[in-house]
């Protein structure tokens, strides 16, 4: 737990944020005439919460030449489908990560269950994400990334959206007008944080490598729920990894006040990406 401490606070320290990109520069399709400011606020606890997306973008967090590993991973962090917390599940796990050499991506994604939204999260939010993985490999060699080790990452709602895009993904399409869709959408691996609605997720034999985590304490619809999706990977025979953590709930991210062993939940990825031979 040292290590995991010692590299957040040093990840935490940088005070350069790096710029937002849009995912659609000229508009993203379906939010057509919606021209609405985001929404901030911050929590007592400094947690930076976000709403009224309507420009879904990604926030690049990039290691340094000496660390890179040619990792890279989409963040979408988790907020009910009607807000984003995009610190604790977003920001601090992009710093964690890129200290580890990996290239981080966290995803601002138009919100479908937000009050008077015309969103859907299976068209709209699944489209952003989508679009993420595409942008994030048209610009691999800028980037220094191996276009075969693009995974995602989501937290609660954003880890129902990872799943989403690990089970419903195109092809790339060489004869596009618009150059990131010469790239394909299928994740390389996916991270699921006590994702939300696991009912509905569905397992295939082109299903990417999982890895589940959750806490003891959380709903039963997700702690029970997270069981019995690794059962739908391990039938399929699809390489899965599951930590249920007995003492918490739902909502852990990643803190400076985690503690025990949900706060060694990063470093646990980091080695579950080099045990399926993604993380050299």
């Amino acid at each position: 737990m040292a290590f995991l401490a010692l590299s957040l606070s040093a990840a935490m320290a940088q005070d350069t944020e790096p710029k937002e990109i849009l995912l659609w520069p000229n508009g993203a399709p379906g939010s057509e005439g919606k021209a609405g400011t985001e929404n901030l606020r911050i929590t007592e606890q400094g947690d930076h919460v976000i709403s009224g997306v309507h420009k879904p973008s990604i926030t690049p967090y990039l290691p340094s030449a000496a660390k890179n590993t040619g990792v890279a991973i989409i963040i979408a962090p988790g907020g009910g489908h009607s807000e984003l917390w995009i610190t604790h599940e977003g920001y601090n796990p992009a710093k964690w990560f890129r200290e580890q050499g990996i290239a981080v991506f966290v995803l601002k994604y138009r919100l479908a269950r937000e009050k008077n939204s015309t969103y859907t999260v299976d068209k709209d939010e699944l489209a952003d994400i989508q679009r993420a993985i595409r942008l994030v490999r048209s610009r691999a060699k800028e980037w220094h990334i191996d276009t075969t080790k693009v995974g995602v990452m989501g937290f609660s709602a954003g880890g129902e959206l990872a799943a989403l895009a690990a089970m419903q993904f195109g092809p790339a399409n060489p004869n596009a007008a618009d150059p990131i869709d010469h790239q394909n959408d299928k994740p390389n691996f996916q991270a699921l944080i006590y994702p939300g609605n696991i009912g509905r997720l569905e397992v295939s034999k082109n299903s990417p490598p999982v890895f589940i985590a959750g806490g003891y304490k959380d709903r039963p619809d997700i702690s029970e729920g997270m069981a019995n999706l690794y059962l739908k990977y391990k039938k399929a025979q699809i390489p899965a990894e599951l930590h249920i953590y007995s003492n918490v709930g739902h909502g852990f991210g990643i803190r400076v006040s985690n503690k025990g062993a949900v706060a060694e939940w990063p470093r646990q990825v980091k080695i579950w990406l080099g045990d399926i031979g993604v993380l050299k």
